[in-house]
């Protein structure tokens, strides 16, 4: 099979191998190119016809998927089963390398707003729109518009590098080639142009894009796995291999990538490289600590960020390890920050002692972090309930992923408001719920730091429960434009509060804000008592009460100036609820249960601001910090 391309041009192969005598490149079509050993390199090197299909024969006989593909190409007949050790393979089925140049390079484009991160999925974002290419990188381009207008400057996507279409994980992340991408999310025959593509409209709509790489395992999982590339070329080079043959499991798939091995990290490099010259502004590391076994490499990788002017940002924990914050070896990083979602999701269902660690996390995790904006803040991510799953069920239901309701986490710190689930909820119920995802989504955009925020979480979009819906690609996971729809209200809410963030650079200021931070309690200092539930904080013209004791509390604005009604959770009949009217605030305010009230300092004309330094001056800092 051919899939385009000048057949007199070559293609370079190099294929890294050890204990091997002969290595070959089959080409559909029946031509065998024999490659040759680089006695320097140890590399075997070769050439194809560009656009062809081929897959590397190992001593004559043993097919292999060349690691360092730029696209893959899956034969009508394949199986993964068939590629496990009992299984049965037919050479014309095994996976082909597609001998496709890489794309020209195109720049990165930082955003000129406050960074607000949106994750989603390239499939699920669109699959549920009325179009022939739905669920492609070219469908989710017409999703821009809407994503600039709710105020987000991030789209990051879960893992495009190309996985096994028979190993049954949505998400994507159990990757087959890091360096080639997903050719399923193509609705054209390049995938790479199309995910360029995707970019550079994103930047159009200053947007930048960010990735969620996987770098740290593959999907030949462990030895009851299929065998398609680095377990056949040299598994003790590409993977860490305990004595008794068996592989180290930190990923908790079957195998992790040795991070020491320089194999392993010019195949991680070189994926990374690929997908900068897209135009690609940031990297998510899913299980970063894997990598962070040799710190060295991860500061690597944080210097090559510098010199590539993207971003880096770790999942810093592992199956075995927790480095969140400071034992992160590389301080320039951008961290997934774990505390803030646990502490937030307790603090919004009114669990009790919280109010010193909350006092932390919507400063920017001072007790984490030196810079705030390494400090990426979430409420809910991909794996876990949806906000507002996270207000209506107490319990995972996970009964459609085939694991009898025992996968995913059993202690998401989420409440129900009452009543689990959605059949037959009561309207009382309904209206807390949608109280609470306004409170959730005002913590979360109104702490320091960077925000993320899962797609659809704008909308209420709910996974009926699931918390763990990495094999569901049907509408569980796909967005649901009806129910986006009904809730526009929700969303409309959501940009409002975005661009009240926007409004006031100190939410996004890359320094500390130390002492211009005060914290109150109602009426006096700050209640740290174990069964505090409430916090006032004002900062650079902000001030912000949180109640989540379930009666109303009074608060006393302890800070003067002429201050205006700008939010109140509790406010149903407003349009849209939630955002008040921006009248005169009085010195006393009562504060409904579960809800949160936001003051805006009205500005004198001419009056120096409390933070002297401008909004343009803070963005500067702030693209410079990350």
């Amino acid at each position: 099979m051919r899939v385009g391309g000048d057949p007199a041009e070559l293609f370079d192969i190099a294929i890294h191998t050890s204990g091997i005598r002969s290595v070959q490149a089959r080409v559909d079509g029946g031509h065998r190119v024999a490659l040759e050993r680089d006695r320097m390199t140890g590399d075997w090197l070769g050439q194809v016809p560009v656009g062809c299909c081929y897959v590397v024969a190992v001593d004559d006989d043993r097919l292999a998927l060349d690691p360092r593909a730029t696209e893959v190409w899956f034969p009508p007949g394949h199986s993964r089963d068939a590629n496990k050790p009992a299984g049965h393979l037919e050479a014309d089925d095994f996976p082909r390398a597609v001998a496709r140049p890489w794309p020209a390079p195109r720049p990165q484009r930082a955003t000129s707003r406050p960074l607000v991160v949106y994750e989603a999925h390239v499939r699920g974002l669109t699959k549920c729109r009325a179009r022939p290419d739905a669920g492609t990188f070219a469908a989710a381009i017409d999703e821009l518009p809407r994503l600039a207008e709710l105020g987000v400057s991030v789209l990051e996507l879960l893992p495009v590098h190309q996985y096994d279409p028979d190993e049954g994980n949505y998400w994507g992340y159990m990757p087959l080639v890091f360096g080639a991408v997903h050719r399923q999310y193509a609705a054209g025959p390049c995938p790479a142009e199309e995910l360029a593509d995707l970019v550079s409209a994103a930047h159009a709509h200053d947007i930048e894009v960010w990735l969620d790489v996987v770098v740290n395992h593959t999907t030949e999982a462990d030895r009851s796995g299929p065998s398609y590339s680095l377990r056949i070329l040299d598994e003790r080079e590409y993977y860490v291999v305990r004595p008794d043959g068996s592989y180290l499991d930190d990923a908790g798939t079957g195998n992790v990538i040795d991070a020491y091995s320089p194999q392993s990290r010019r195949l991680i490099m070189e994926s990374l490289n690929r997908f900068a010259d897209l135009g690609v502004d940031g990297f998510r590391f899913d299980l970063a600590a894997v990598l962070a076994r040799d710190a060295d490499f991860v500061r690597a990788i944080g210097d090559w960020a510098e010199r590539r002017g993207v971003r880096v940002v770790a999942e810093p924990w592992d199956m075995a390890r927790y480095l969140l914050g400071p034992d992160f070896p590389d301080p320039r990083w951008m961290q997934w920050n774990g505390e803030f979602r646990d502490d937030v999701r307790a603090f919004l269902r009114g669990e009790p002692g919280l109010v010193s660690r909350m006092v932390e996390r919507l400063a920017g995790s001072p007790d984490l972090f030196t810079t705030p904006m390494c400090s990426l803040n979430f409420v809910t991510a991909h794996d876990g309930f949806t906000m507002y799953d996270l207000v209506a069920y107490d319990h995972r239901h996970n009964e459609a992923n085939g694991w009898n309701n025992t996968d995913g986490h059993h202690d998401n710190r989420s409440w129900n408001c009452g009543w689990e689930g959605d059949v037959g909820v009561p309207d009382e119920v309904m209206a807390l719920r949608r109280r609470q995802l306004r409170n959730a989504m005002c913590l979360l955009l109104l702490s320091h730091g960077v925000p993320m925020f899962v797609a659809g979480d704008e909308f209420g979009r709910t996974q009926g429960g699931n918390n763990n819906a990495y094999n569901q690609d049907n509408e569980t996971s796909w967005l649901d434009w009806e129910r986006a729809a009904a809730w526009s209200d929700h969303e409309r809410f959501v940009r409002e509060v975005i661009a009240l963030r926007a409004a006031h650079p100190v939410l996004w200021d890359p320094e500390r804000w130390s002492t211009r931070l005060q914290t109150f309690g109602a009426n006096g200092s700050t209640d740290l008592g174990h069964e505090s539930r409430s916090i006032a904080w004002a900062v650079d013209g902000l001030y912000v009460m949180a109640n989540m004791w379930w009666e109303p509390v009074e608060f006393e604005v302890q800070v003067p100036g002429d201050w205006l009604l700008t939010i109140d959770t509790n406010l149903e009949s407003a349009d849209p609820p939630g955002i008040a009217d921006r009248s005169p605030a009085p010195h006393h305010i009562t504060v409904a249960p579960r809800s949160v009230v936001v003051l805006v300092r009205r500005e004198t004309p001419g009056a120096p601001r409390p933070d002297q330094r401008t909004a343009t001056g803070i963005a500067a800092a702030a693209r410079t910090s990350a």
